[in-house]
């Protein structure tokens, strides 16, 4: 259920997301793209600027779809009206420890500690719940982007 303005704030959300998504595409494309197996300069921004602009069409298009209800009070369902910070400081923590053992620990344990610490900001989580995800996201990792990417950056590295 949602208010009548969290409705207009996910449609106008959409709608920006897919105006910054186009314009960044088009920024990318006067650079050379390549292709998948020979990326060039201009293949990430337009990459990110298409799924950007995708993302938007569909937040903006279940705005529309859905039907505007009673206004829920402040707070994120719990009862002040202060906002749930929670969720903020463990993806801001996460990306830090992801910074520290990407450099000194390797790419498995700066991709465990993200996933882990950042899914801790959801209070619905568990703490089996965010290392279950976390140890899925390792492998996914390792695979995506230490194998198929070649990605240089060691799976383990003791130090920096």
């Amino acid at each position: 259920m949602s208010s009548p303005s969290r409705f207009k704030k996910d449609y106008y959300g959409g709608a920006l997301m897919t105006l910054i998504g186009l314009a960044t595409a088009g920024a990318g494309m006067q650079y050379h793209t390549g292709t998948l197996s020979h990326m060039g300069p201009g293949f990430f921004p337009v990459a990110v600027g298409v799924l950007l602009a995708l993302v938007g069409i569909m937040i903006a298009v279940s705005a529309r779809n859905e039907q505007p209800a009673k206004a829920q009070p402040a707070g994120h369902g719990h009862g002040h009206g202060m906002p749930d910070l929670r969720g903020c400081v463990c993806i801001v923590l996460g990306v830090l420890a992801f910074l520290l053992l990407g450099k000194y620990g390797g790419l498995i344990p700066a991709t465990f500690a993200i996933v882990f610490i950042s899914a801790l900001g959801d209070r619905s989580n568990t703490v089996k719940q965010a290392a279950v995800l976390a140890l899925a996201m390792c492998v996914v990792a390792a695979v995506v982007f230490w194998w198929a990417l070649q990605l240089q950056l060691p799976l383990f590295a003791w130090g920096g």
